[in-house]
């Protein structure tokens, strides 16, 4: 069936598309074009969005869900962009209805926007009946931004480069996470400017992979894992956001095993050893006042994934 006679039909395809917490995020000096060369290692953990995509007379967004008056609902929106750029790409009028059900915290460092981008696309992709390869969708993610190759993909990866080009890592069990979400978000590229502003006049090293951080994804040992995380926007966050210090110190003080500003903030993620402890620090933290909301989410969790087509 053709992309039009699959619209004329009345399709209704819905993607589901997780979140990340980046375990290591080491940031090497501004390159000339503006970015940073990265060593990212990113988790993908059980918070998701839905894509839901039907033909339309026009492309429009739609968003519901915990702070959707926050999202665009304008064309710069990742999931427009996506649409775009596949229609573009088959000659394909790209007149679709996107609906986002969301649940990962907005400009939360979860890479909210870019999961909801590789859900859109391969939710297209499905819609209009393309068959692209994941080396296509990937290429396509990686023009719309950093983040949104290894929301396609997910489980554990390593991205270097700006972070888009993608080595999937072994993941030896299940991590269990809480997430405390800030009110309020923070901007990415103002957080890495505010790293170069901490960092200027001081040799920054290139960025690698944290071998003990990743033998400890290999075996899943929590413990060891804890010992490595790492990131290198924490400081910034913390300078443009002082109380997310206060947030990280309950989480610990309520017996998590770690804890780190997730991306680029202002979201805080806490390592623990097992649900009943994520439980009990996400009341902590709860309790605290130091936070908005918390969520406990396990890891790794599986890449963007088609989980329904009607019609």
């Amino acid at each position: 069936m053709s992309a039009r006679e699959r619209a004329r039909a009345g399709v209704r395809v819905r993607v589901r598309v997780p979140a990340k917490v980046n375990v290591q995020l080491a940031v090497g000096a501004a390159r000339p074009d503006g970015f940073h060369d990265l060593a990212n290692v990113f988790l993908a953990v059980g918070i998701h969005d839905e894509i839901t995509v039907t033909p339309a007379d026009e492309l429009r967004i739609t968003c519901t869900g915990p702070d959707a008056a926050q999202v665009p609902l304008d064309h710069t929106n990742l999931a427009a962009r996506a649409a775009l750029e596949l229609a573009e790409r088959h000659g394909i009028d790209p007149r679709v209805h996107i609906h986002i059900a969301k649940d990962i915290p907005v400009a939360g460092g979860m890479a909210g926007g870019s999961a909801d981008g590789a859900g859109a696309l391969l939710a297209c992709d499905t819609l209009w009946s393309l068959g692209s390869s994941q080396d296509e969708l990937l290429a396509i993610c990686a023009e719309l931004g950093s983040d949104v190759p290894f929301s396609l993909i997910g489980g554990a990866a390593l991205g270097t480069g700006r972070g888009e080009q993608l080595t999937p890592l072994e993941v030896g069990g299940a991590f269990h996470w809480v997430f405390a979400v800030a009110d309020g978000g923070l901007s990415t590229p103002t957080v890495f400017r505010e790293f170069d502003r901490q960092t200027e006049g001081t040799p920054v090293p290139a960025p690698s992979a944290d071998p003990a951080l990743l033998d400890a994804l290999r075996t899943g040992d929590a413990t060891a894992l804890a010992g490595a995380l790492s990131n290198d926007l924490q400081p910034a966050a913390l300078t443009l956001r002082p109380s997310l210090a206060d947030t990280l110190t309950a989480g610990t003080t309520a017996g998590a095993l770690a804890s780190l500003v997730s991306g680029s903030g202002p979201t805080t993620a806490f390592l623990t050893k097992d649900p009943d402890a994520a439980a009990e620090v996400a009341q902590s933290l709860l309790a605290s006042g130091t936070c908005r909301t918390t969520r406990v989410a396990t890891s790794p969790a599986r890449g963007a994934t088609v989980v329904e087509v009607v019609g």
